[in-house]
């Protein structure tokens, strides 16, 4: 009866996402098929640009792995998260305008469309354009198979079923929502998704307060917490967690989750999908408020967790990814908990969705299309094949999820890291510097991954600082050098990019 009630309300989430899903797909145009389906024939409103934004970039790392590390490290992990709160505002306002203006002047469906328009047709964009697509599609997956494995988990510990059953319940209602859907419907169960996040993190709110009998009480009980031993007492509550989290980590944090998020596709390609600057400007105002909250505050929640759940990691099972789904199975009774699990799979599925559709639009618009054009002539059959090779893409990450791993938020932010790296500079770069080639872009690519990569697996000292901070100095010193040495664009792509003004 108790796994009866919890998974209730999933049930009624998950059937009201197919009925938007299939109410969406009939009220979308049937022209310009790839326009609409991976761009939503750039017609968001201002609400919804926001709530997709944040629904998109907020992960089930955000409510489960984030806050299962707070739990561990305490206020030092807000003080590392802290810099998300600028992402939408960030985006928006620095790219937002002119990504839509420049790629509705060119034409461009997708973030690479754009990069392309950028810097010409000559050899050096295309082998950019091709790599970039590749580096999409690697990365993506990863932080695919990641949601998916930390939506699963936490399904399973606490509604009680096993692990695949709780992959496949929500992973396939994903997959089949996004590919039918495409742009338009994954726009609306984002915000549908959004609002169900903000419900989830309230409820665990009431729940943890609750059980620690009050806010004095739980942080008394995190100020007495001692994480290493007598004497690391009031650790939980310092910047630095006691030393755990160094200053060069902390300040990572603002190019990993902070300035670097510009470059990040999936939520740079809503930039290019909404009707006008008024919505625009709301969407900034709306997702900073929205993603503040939910980014700061679920990292605040794993804080008070410690008060409440005082446990030793390995009886909880031995990870920090299984202190939240521990938390909702034992402190909160079935109704709530069904609700509160809601959140963490609304924003699994929110991210896997849009993470989904750019990959397809990867493979269909930037890497087939681009070689065959006569097959977007036969739209009908563009659109199964299309729909069809997004859930293909869903299936694969389905099953190499199969096989969990553990501390899935260091697998989002190795991904992020790797998409900064990626698509920073090529796109913003590209944007606003005028100087900037096919070549310097190319370069920065290549070696600031390959530099990333290095770090990353060979573990080379970086002075306590994330890989990201000399992954992206390569990548500047590459952009700027090999750029200062390159041909240029094109003189037609720089007067799109950068208009002259006309004498009166």
């Amino acid at each position: 009866m108790t796994q009866l009630l919890i998974l209730a309300p999933i049930a009624l989430f998950l059937a009201g996402l197919i009925f938007l899903s299939l109410r969406a797909e009939k009220s979308a145009g049937r022209s310009h098929f790839a326009g609409e389906y991976f761009l939503g024939d750039r017609s968001l409103k201002g609400f919804v640009l926001a709530m997709t934004l944040v629904a998109t970039y907020g992960s089930v790392s955000s409510f489960v792995s984030g806050p299962g590390v707070a739990w561990q490290l305490g206020l030092g992990w807000v003080v590392f998260a802290a810099p998300q709160i600028i992402a939408g505002f960030l985006i928006l306002g620095v790219a937002g305008k002119k990504m839509a203006v420049v790629s509705r002047a060119a034409g461009a469906i997708t973030v690479i469309d754009l990069i392309r328009a950028r810097f010409g047709e000559g050899r050096a964009s295309r082998i950019l354009a091709d790599l970039l697509a590749v580096l999409m599609l690697v990365f993506f997956t990863t932080m695919m198979v990641g949601q998916f494995i930390g939506g699963a988990q936490i399904f399973s510990k606490a509604a009680d079923v096993s692990y695949a059953a709780g992959l496949l319940m929500f992973g396939l209602v994903t997959v089949v929502y996004t590919a039918f859907g495409g742009f338009r419907t994954v726009a609306v169960t984002d915000t549908v998704c959004a609002v169900l996040m903000l419900v989830g993190m309230g409820a665990l709110a009431s729940s943890l307060l609750s059980a620690g009998g009050g806010l004095d009480a739980v942080m008394a009980q995190v100020a007495a917490a001692s994480p290493r031993g007598p004497g690391s007492e009031g650790t939980l509550l310092t910047p630095t967690s006691g030393g755990a989290l160094g200053i060069p980590l902390l300040l990572s944090a603002w190019i990993l989750v902070g300035f670097g998020t510009l470059g990040l596709p999936q939520s740079a390609v809503r930039c290019m999908s909404y009707r006008t600057s008024s919505d625009m400007h709301l969407a900034m105002i709306v997702s900073t408020a929205v993603c503040g909250a939910l980014m700061i505050g679920m990292t605040t929640l794993g804080v008070f967790a410690r008060g409440v759940l005082t446990l030793p990691l390995s009886d909880i099972g031995g990870s920090t990814d299984a202190v939240m789904p521990y938390l909702i199975a034992n402190y909160m009774d079935p109704i709530t908990a069904g609700v509160t699990l809601i959140g963490p799979l609304a924003a699994t599925m929110s991210t896997v969705s849009s993470l989904l559709l750019t990959a397809s639009s990867a493979i269909v618009k930037d890497l087939i299309l681009r070689r065959f054009p006569e097959a977007a002539q036969d739209e009908a059959r563009l659109r199964r094949r299309t729909k069809l090779l997004t859930a293909l893409l869903g299936a694969a990450a389905l099953s190499l999820a199969v096989r969990p791993l553990d501390v899935i938020a260091w697998i989002n932010m190795f991904a992020f890291g790797g998409l900064e790296l990626a698509f920073l500079l090529p796109l913003i770069g590209g944007l606003f510097w005028r100087g900037a080639t096919a070549g310097g872009a190319l370069a920065s690519v290549a070696g600031g991954i390959a530099v990333y990569l290095a770090v990353s697996i060979f573990k080379i000292p970086a002075g306590g600082f994330h890989a990201i901070v000399p992954g992206m100095t390569a990548a500047l010193l590459l952009f700027w050098g090999v750029s200062a040495v390159t041909p240029p664009s094109p003189e037609h792509a720089l007067d799109l990019f950068f208009p002259r003004r006309r004498a009166d």
